[in-house]
């Protein structure tokens, strides 16, 4: 089993997702696991502050090191093997391979920052360092979702079809997917390949190869 540990400030902004569609079946196949630690209970103070301001000044608060090490050892107490995963803009870009490597029968730590960002000794407690690309969100939880939703759609019995996953876009380097056409036939005007109604396999494959990546 693919087992997720979130630990997030904001656990309601993950929560919903985690609990539709193909997510939801992947808990209820016994496939995959999401459990939550919230950040707060490990904050300092009658405040439980998981912040302060930067040393040197500037804007924005920082998340400490004493919450963030407290919460993410709490659940390695339980499973000293976990991994720590970070959203960061200073990580390696997620892609689809990354994905397959995550699906194993594994325990990963999922840290959500937020505010302008986290003291950089928390790194020191980091397994994988992971952007999602050269842009800024306001938190970690849309990363975390990203990264899950990406790996447990590849674990074998989520998506249903034995090929679903290895036909599509990204599965084997920069590919793109080949076009696609459902009913009806012809839709104002819009008609659907011929060869895609032929019933000729082979004239299929030959036409996918050739599209594959093309948008019209």
């Amino acid at each position: 089993m693919t087992k997720f540990t979130i630990i997030t400030l904001f656990r309601e902004a993950i929560e919903p997702y985690l609990k539709s569609s193909m997510m939801y079946k992947a808990t209820e196949k016994g496939l995959a696991e999401f459990d939550f630690v919230n950040l707060r209970d490990f904050g300092l103070g009658p405040h439980k502050s998981v912040d302060d301001t930067p040393y040197g000044g500037g804007d924005g608060m920082l998340l400490r090191c004493e919450p963030v090490f407290n919460a993410i050892e709490s659940v390695k107490a339980k499973d000293p093997e976990a991994k720590v995963i970070l959203p960061t803009p200073v990580g390696e870009i997620w892609n689809q391979k990354m994905a397959k490597d995550f699906v194993k029968d594994a325990h990963y730590i999922i840290l959500c920052p937020h505010y302008e960002g986290y003291d950089e000794r928390i790194l020191s407690i980091v397994d994988y360092k992971i952007s999602l690309g050269k842009y800024v969100l306001t938190g970690g939880e849309l990363p975390a979702l990203a990264i899950i939703d990406s790996v447990v759609r590849l674990i074998p019995g989520v998506l249903g079809g034995e090929q679903s996953a290895e036909i599509e876009s990204f599965s084997d380097g920069d590919n793109l997917e080949f076009p696609q056409y459902t009913r009806p036939e012809d839709f104002r005007g819009m008609k659907v390949p011929e060869v895609l109604l032929s019933g000729n396999h082979g004239e299929i494959k030959k036409w996918r190869d050739e599209h594959a990546g093309k948008t019209s």
